[in-house]
């Protein structure tokens, strides 16, 4: 099971990123296939680069740190 400490501690790390341009991060759940659910709010919510944010930047980056995360989801 993926510690949700190390995740919250590894997302406190984008989010200065994402608060720059008004939007933010919030865990949700992590599964235990190691399927990471978040839920981007703020400018995040509506914007049309939110896709590219989620996988090239959060998803990359939290894999980066936590191998055992097998992919990150926007609910």
């Amino acid at each position: 099971m993926i510690d949700r400490n190390k995740v919250e501690e590894a997302l406190s790390g984008i989010r200065p990123a994402l608060e720059r341009d008004g939007g933010n991060v919030e865990l949700i759940e992590i599964t235990t296939d190691g399927i990471v659910k978040v839920k981007l709010v703020g400018a995040c919510s509506g914007c049309a680069m939110s896709k590219i944010t989620l996988k090239q930047g959060i998803e990359a980056r939290l894999k980066e740190l936590i191998p055992e995360i097998t992919a990150v989801e926007n609910v």
